[in-house]
């Protein structure tokens, strides 16, 4: 199957001219309203008036169940201006009005409003964990924009539904905030992600969260976030349906995200379940090799937080990589090092295996083969997607032999120095290759003078260089085309952290300019210089710890 190379999509985004920017924005939230029925209203809804009851759910993919409004006094944290108007046709004031704050809170339902919680199951670390579902999140409806899009938006932190087993259904504002922030800013980075439309957060809301597990828990202010994407279903949304043994179900399910959601599968064809399956993969693939070029490591790589449509979704303890480590694990929970940054390929391999698993029910013997066959391709696949997204980083095109280990050799340079990858990479974008080896020019940009120390720095420069000429690459177009795939500035946690410390004291500048920040990653911002953001990491950043605890 040809497939387009989906790196770095942010490089488009600056060129596209949005229908919603000539299309009428909506200034009175209260005339905004949801698609009446919403299309996933024909799938099997549970609707057990115990709705916040921990329940084994039976024969449905959702729950019927009202969101849980935030009380207290609410303050509107951020929103993005750019799905406000692009995605949802708003005129972005209207987040700072009462009625929209009042929805993002819970507490207002827009016409059309159906709202549901996903029933879904997942291995967790490697180990079946039965029902988990949508915990404290809720789908509203679906909205269909004025470009013809379907987006759900989903609130997350909006009260307890039949699948928040021991959890109270709601979000922390630093949890929440990070979800936020890295939605927007991995779009922007090109990485196929969910997107988040606004933060709120209550003052006397609050709830009890051990943030380290140590015992000592405190209290912490209550928040909502509002997400959007096509759709949420999962690899867990097939899992749960095969553990359970409810293949008519699973059938169902299958033949409706086709229908709805891959529209270049005829869910007429007799083989519409391979396709399914090779597409799925496929675009999961695709986004795992966007992430290992951005240097982001996602933390809980369950198949329960795998999107049947590839792209990036619950953001929890993740983490982007400052000094350079292949063993890097942002989540304090992972013991074993299981989701480390550069097992994530491997990782998802393993999830698409265990979806080939539970789609079998409705396979034949001949299309789970096929399937098989399939799935034995997807390690070189996803070694390939990799490579050419480190030759991209390195203003090269083409695959040629030995690329393997130029990438190779850099990155193990990088280690031995524990050099900054984001910032290593884009200062080699900055500095001509003539001048690598000179030791003014390497001392004034931090990470390139850390790496320049490595015994086989001198070595690899030659190399690339003849690299570069073997492919006839130009000064000029090297260095265009890395500084348009090598950012400035990434969601570091040290950066989230000082927002989330302000924002605890509702000072709320900084998240705000955060999203600004990232809406250009890739670009001198002077506020962002003036902050840190691409200087080398403070000491203190290094002992930052991050847990599920959210």
């Amino acid at each position: 199957m040809k497939r387009a190379f989906c790196v770095f999509t942010a490089l488009l985004h600056d060129q596209k001219i949005t229908v919603s920017s000539m299309a009428k924005l909506v200034s009175d939230f209260k005339e905004w309203k949801f698609k009446n029925p919403p299309n996933y209203a024909v799938l099997p809804i549970d609707e057990s008036p115990e709705y916040n009851v921990p329940v084994a759910v039976k024969n449905a993919v959702f729950s019927k169940v009202p969101t849980e409004p935030l009380q207290g006094k609410i303050h509107l944290v951020c929103a993005s201006d750019e799905v406000m108007s692009d995605i949802l046709d708003l005129d972005p004031k209207v987040s700072e009005t009462e009625e929209f704050i009042n929805f993002v809170a819970g507490n207002y339902a827009p016409e059309g409003t159906l709202s549901v919680s996903h029933r879904y199951g997942g291995y967790q670390f490697g180990i079946w964990a039965d029902q988990l579902g949508d915990g404290r999140a809720h789908i509203l409806g679906e909205y269909v924009n004025s470009k013809g899009e379907s987006w759900q938006p989903q609130l997350k932190g909006s009260g307890e539904t039949p699948y928040s087993r021991f959890g109270d259904g709601r979000a922390v504002l630093r949890s929440s905030i990070r979800e936020m922030v890295a939605s927007e800013a991995c779009y922007h980075l090109g990485i196929p992600t969910t997107r988040a439309a606004a933060l709120v957060v209550s003052d006397d809301h609050k709830v009890w969260r051990d943030k380290t597990y140590s015992g000592r828990a405190r209290k912490e202010k209550a928040a909502i976030v509002v997400r959007l994407a096509p759709t949420w279903y999962r690899i867990g949304s097939f899992e749960i349906l095969h553990k359970r043994k409810e293949p008519d179900l699973e059938k169902t399910l299958a033949d409706f995200i086709i229908k709805n959601h891959f529209p270049e599968i005829d869910v007429t064809d007799e083989e519409r379940y391979v396709k399914f399956y090779s597409e799925v993969a496929h675009r999961n693939l695709d986004m795992v090799a966007t992430w290992q070029g951005i240097g982001f490591t996602h933390g809980v790589l369950n198949t329960d937080n795998i999107s049947i449509l590839g792209l990036t979704i619950d953001y929890g303890p993740y983490g982007f990589i400052d000094h350079y480590n292949e063993h890097y694990v942002p989540n304090s929970s992972d013991d074993m090092g299981r989701y480390a940054f550069n097992k994530q390929p491997e990782i998802l391999i393993w999830n698409l295996e265990k979806f080939a698993e539970a789609l079998q029910p409705i396979l034949s013997e001949e299309h789970q083969k096929k399937i098989k066959e399939i799935h034995k391709t997807l390690e070189e696949y996803v070694k390939a997607k990799i490579l050419k997204t480190y030759l991209m980083k390195l203003g090269l095109e083409e695959i040629q032999d030995g690329d393997e280990y130029l990438v190779k050799d850099l990155l193990q340079l990088m280690q031995q120095t524990t050099s900054d990858f984001t910032a290593t990479f884009r200062q080699l974008a900055e500095i001509d290759t003539e001048k690598l080896l000179e030791s003014k020019v390497l001392d004034k940009n931090w990470s390139l003078a850390k790496v320049s120390k490595a015994k086989g720095w001198e070595k690899w420069v030659q190399k690339y260089k003849e690299r570069l000429e073997k492919e006839n690459v130009s000064e000029q177009s090297r260095r265009s085309r890395m500084l348009k795939v090598n950012p400035l500035y990434v969601p570091r946690n040290w950066i989230l952290q000082e927002a989330i410390v302000d924002a605890e004291n509702n000072d709320f500048h900084k998240v705000r300019l955060l999203l600004k920040i990232f809406k250009q990653p890739y670009e001198i911002n002077q506020e962002a210089e003036e902050l840190g953001y691409a200087a080398q990491p403070p000491s203190w950043s290094y002992g930052l710890k991050l847990s599920c605890s959210s």
